[in-house]
């Protein structure tokens, strides 16, 4: 990259993504960043105080794609069973895509969530509190029936974890991972149903 463009914290969240990729999360550096980007690390440091913020950054910066596309079904002006199906599902689907397409980066990226319980956590709650405001949206209209949609958002979650919880990546390509999701989602469908 040449030098005389102006260092954003993007850019370098970029270059360290692609850094990750190339060398893992044991052996990439600060300086492998900013060798990518022409600068010195003291640039980097700048814009990231620490190496584990920076490490803490990209690792939000990875986990809120995810929460980008989940949060237009959230919003969408549709049935709340659907619209719960259709998350459930979308969420299963972009776990499989980033598990599936680039496994050294998945990984790379399950030390650092695992490193950053912060970014984690908060994208969990984040992950929670959308299926709450779908979940509450059924009740609103009578499709479902829970005396507090939070609980029942988490315990949804936490239902379905096998299809997107990382631990479970390796069988998510398994002969007959769909239609097992497809029994939970019926399953836990009939529990909310009013």
């Amino acid at each position: 990259m040449a030098t005389t463009e102006i260092l954003t914290a993007e850019r370098i969240l970029e270059a360290t993504e692609e850094v990750l990729r190339r060398h893992g999360p044991a052996k990439a550096t600060v300086v492998d960043v900013a060798r990518v980007l022409g600068v010195s690390h003291g640039s980097v440091y700048r814009h990231f105080r620490t190496k584990a913020a920076l490490r803490e950054a990209v690792t939000k910066r990875w986990l809120d794609r995810t929460s980008e596309e989940l949060a237009g079904i959230v919003a969408a002006d549709r049935d709340p069973e659907a619209r719960l199906r259709d998350w459930l599902a979308a969420l299963f689907a972009a776990k499989r895509h980033k598990a599936g397409d680039d496994p050294e980066l998945f990984a790379t990226y399950r030390v650092l969530a695992g490193e950053n319980g912060e970014a984690t956590g908060r994208h969990l709650a984040d992950l929670t509190g959308q299926l709450t405001e779908i979940v509450r949206a059924g009740v609103d209209a009578g499709v479902f029936t829970t005396a507090d949609p939070a609980t029942a958002a988490r315990a949804l979650f936490h239902a379905t974890g096998r299809f997107h919880d990382p631990v479970y990546a390796p069988e998510w390509e398994q002969p007959g991972i769909d239609a097992e999701f497809e029994a939970v989602m019926d399953l836990v469908l009939r529990g909310l149903r009013a």
